[in-house]
C-alpha cells in the first residue's frame, strides 16, 4: 500500500504513526530496526532490536534489552546512536539520529518486567550466561539447558531513544523524495 503524503506535517505524522503501529504489530517491517552503535574501539557495531514502545508526544522509541549485553555497555559510553527502519511495503528508509539512556534498575524496570516476565521472552533475560557467552566446551546441544538454567534474577533493562533527527527517504518511480527532520524543523534534501 503506497502512501503519497504531500505536505511535510502529513509525512511527519505518518511517520510516527507507522512507528507506533510497529511497536505494537510484530509483523510491521519497521518493528526489528538496525540498531548501530559504537564499541570500545570506536568502531560501529549493529545489530537488530525490537521496537517495544513509542511516545510521539516525547519523541521518545523503547527497547528492551539484557543488560549485560555489549551494547549496554557501549550505550552507557557514548548514547549517540543511529536506527534504520526499511518498508518495502511504503518504499521508505527512515535513519533516526537519537541519543540512548540505559536502564537497568529501579521502579520503571521492575514495572515493565512484572508483563514481561510472564511471556516466553522472559527467559532471554533469566539466562545465567551474558548475551554473545561462549559456551563451556563440555556443554553440546543436548547439554545447552545447563548453561541456560534461570538465573535467580533477572537482567532485563530499558533503552529509551530519544529522537534527536530523522532521515525520510520514500523510494518511488515517479521521484524519490527525502527529507531531513526534528521536532521543530523539516529540509527538504536531494535524495
Amino acid at each position: 500500500m503506497k502512501i503519497h503524503l504531500q505536505t511535510p506535517e502529513d509525512i511527519r505524522l505518518q511517520i510516527w504513526k507507522e512507528l507506533g503501529r510497529a511497536s505494537l504489530d510484530r509483523h510491521h517491517e519497521w518493528r526489528t530496526p538496525v540498531l548501530a552503535s559504537v564499541d570500545a574501539d570506536g568502531l560501529p557495531d549493529a545489530r537488530t532490536v525490537v521496537l517495544r514502545q513509542v511516545d510521539a508526544g516525547a519523541g521518545q522509541l523503547t527497547f528492551y534489552t539484557d543488560s549485560r549485553s555489549p551494547k549496554v555497555a557501549q550505550l552507557q559510553a557514548q548514547a549517540s546512536a543511529v536506527l534504520v527502519f526499511w518498508s518495502a511495503r511504503l518504499s521508505w528508509q527512515l535513519r533516526v539520529r537519537v541519543a540512548i539512556s540505559v536502564t537497568t534498575s529501579g521502579p520503571e524496570v521492575e514495572a515493565v518486567w512484572q508483563g514481561v516476565k510472564q511471556s516466553a521472552a522472559a527467559g532471554d533475560y533469566l539466562s545465567p550466561l551474558p548475551p554473545g557467552a561462549a559456551l563451556p566446551p563440555h556443554l553440546g546441544t543436548a547439554d545447552a539447558a545447563e548453561a541456560n538454567a534461570p538465573a535467580p534474577t533477572h537482567s532485563f533493562a530499558l533503552l529509551r531513544a530519544q529522537v534527536l533527527q530523522m532521515d525520510w527517504l520514500e523510494l518511488s518511480r515517479g521521484g524519490h523524495r527525502r527529507a531531513q527532520l526534528s521536532a521543530h524543523t523539516w529540509a527538504w534534501l536531494t535524495p
